[in-house]
């Protein structure tokens, strides 16, 4: 990545403070477009932008289809399984819970993790369907060794997709001075996830899109591993390629429990397929 000498415009002072984190991202051979993602976020941090969305900007999503209005496309959601993949998302750690291994192996029936139950999941999908849809992973660095070796016990669920592929990772930036973490004693802990957000480059730069392309797989369903309430419904997917929607998210009503995240939102001219 080439940068221009300080000009004195802001693009060429946020170029100057990026190269040493281009640098470092470039020694890890981390691909442009994760370099480019970081330094937009970067730039952001600079500048002190508010990244709030305001209330007058937005407007609630007020009706979606409830799931026993999609009973008609279920016969067209069958026929898209041979078509469809999921992906969990499956990057973080239990450090919320004083664990430093991936979150999805926390054990949460006896002998089994959120992993096992996911795999089973989708073993039971090709024994009731007739049809295997392939699981894959997208782990992070801190994820992958030891989520995969739990996934061996169940050969076969990618089929001849590979099982997983890797989200990018970006390097921590130091808050007071706004320069690449440093921790000379553990080089790792110098670099961290960049989030679920980081799916469409990494999918992209990893080679499995193409992969899903050559074996056909048309429909992706995309949620959190340890979310075991995400069930791949042939009526949503069959509401889904009916409908030709490009991307569709199920919601379900909010509870006291559910504190994290928002209700959905949209923008005045926004699209018109919430679900």
């Amino acid at each position: 990545m080439t940068q221009n000498p300080i000009d004195g415009s802001p693009a060429a002072a946020l170029a100057h403070a990026f190269r040493p984190f281009a640098e470092k991202m470039q020694r890890e051979q981390l691909p442009d477009v994760a370099i480019r993602a970081f330094q937009r976020a970067y730039g952001l941090l600079r500048s002190g932008a508010k990244l709030l969305v305001s209330e007058s900007d937005i407007r609630p999503v007020e009706s979606v289809p409830s799931l026993a209005d999609l009973s008609k496309y279920h016969d067209r959601g069958l026929e898209a399984l041979a078509s469809t993949a999921l992906v969990k998302l499956n990057g973080g750690l239990g450090t919320s819970m004083g664990l430093d291994g991936p979150k999805s192996l926390i054990e949460v029936r006896p002998g089994l993790t959120f992993l096992d139950i996911v795999a089973r999941q989708v073993e039971a999908l090709a024994r009731n369907r007739g049809t295997r849809v392939p699981l894959v992973l997208m782990n992070s660095f801190r994820t992958e060794a030891e989520s995969l070796a739990r996934l061996s016990a169940y050969p076969g669920l990618s089929g001849s997709i590979r099982p997983s592929f890797l989200q990018h990772k970006v390097p921590k930036v130091d808050a007071h001075e706004l320069r690449p973490a440093s921790r000379p004693t553990d080089p790792e802990l110098e670099w961290c996830p960049p989030g679920h957000g980081d799916l469409y480059a990494a999918i992209v730069t990893s080679g499995v899109l193409e992969e899903f392309l050559h074996a056909g797989i048309r429909w992706v369903f995309v949620s959190n591993v340890d979310n075991l309430g995400a069930a791949l419904d042939p009526c949503i997917l069959g509401y889904l390629a009916s409908e030709s929607i490009p991307f569709l998210m199920e919601v379900t009503d909010r509870t006291a429990a559910d504190r994290k995240g928002g209700p959905p939102r949209r923008a005045p001219d926004g699209p018109s397929h919430p679900a």
